[in-house]
């Protein structure tokens, strides 16, 4: 008997502009999709699997090393095993199609990172839709290392707001923040001086934004932690957000206790 289902909402994201022109390749990071996965399957819930075009994530190949499974080979390949193979990671819906059959069925919601969700999940209208109803609902919403900025969708004028971030324009960004849902919430989100690292060795260029520069320019309360790939979980109301890549376990442990206090409070 599942304890519920959660809803894991994808991003199909395979590239990422640069200041200066040109684009970066991209995707899903592999640990942060399958550990917080895995954990939810272990603890009793079911989990789906939603992207905005149906089809998997692309997953960042820079993700898909044992250095993000802590040096364990064992887990590495369980991880593999279970992205390639799993029902849950195979049976892809929509984001449309989930939102059309209705999101009261959901338990809890949760956005993986990689720089993926920067690109489609920001602006996602359908994304959208169901974190407003996961916010009006208080129900669980978990999102980890730079899947936080997904949040911004919740806007109205998602797409206008990232415009004006890449624009520059701090203003405009200001006025499409207007009634944003997780405005004063605090929260995490990959770092400044996380993102200097990654530019250099894995994007060879720059961003046109920060992620808690987007975060802030939106209305959140923003912390990180100094140490640089530290773990860290920020947990406000029904909002749990997760650093970076090394915050995997903890977010996926914040997720399911919030799950199960839901459940025993319904």
């Amino acid at each position: 008997m599942t304890k519920g289902t959660v809803l894991v909402a994808g991003s199909n994201a395979t590239r990422i502009e640069l200041r200066g022109g040109g684009t970066a390749a991209i995707g899903q990071y592999l640990n942060e999709t399958v550990v917080p996965a895995m954990a939810l399957i272990k603890a009793g819930y079911d989990v789906v699997l939603a992207t905005p075009d149906g089809t998997r994530p692309h997953i960042d190949e820079a993700s898909d090393s044992v250095q993000h499974f802590g040096g364990d080979e064992a887990a590495y390949a369980r991880a593999r095993r279970f992205y390639a193979d799993d029902p849950s990671m195979n049976e892809v819906r929509r984001l449309r199609s989930v939102v059309e059959d209705g999101l009261d069925r959901f338990a809890g919601l949760f956005v993986p990172g990689g720089h993926a969700p920067v690109v489609d999940l920001m602006q996602d209208a359908d994304l959208g839709t169901i974190l407003r109803h996961f916010h009006e609902a208080g129900k669980p919403t978990a999102l980890l290392c730079h899947g936080p900025v997904a949040i911004v969708a919740a806007m109205p004028r998602a797409r206008e707001f990232r415009a004006a971030l890449i624009a520059g324009d701090e203003a405009g960004a200001a006025e499409y923040a207007r009634g944003w849902a997780y405005a004063g919430y605090r929260m995490t989100v990959f770092s400044a001086s996380e993102e200097r690292i990654a530019e250099d060795a894995l994007l060879h260029g720059k961003l046109y934004f920060d992620m808690p520069e987007a975060l802030q320019a939106a209305g959140g309360r923003v912390g990180v932690n100094p140490v640089d790939f530290a773990p860290n979980v920020v947990v406000d109301r029904e909002l749990i957000t997760g650093q970076n890549p090394s915050s995997d376990h903890q977010l996926a442990a914040r997720l399911i206790e919030a799950l199960d206090h839901a459940l025993a409070e319904a």
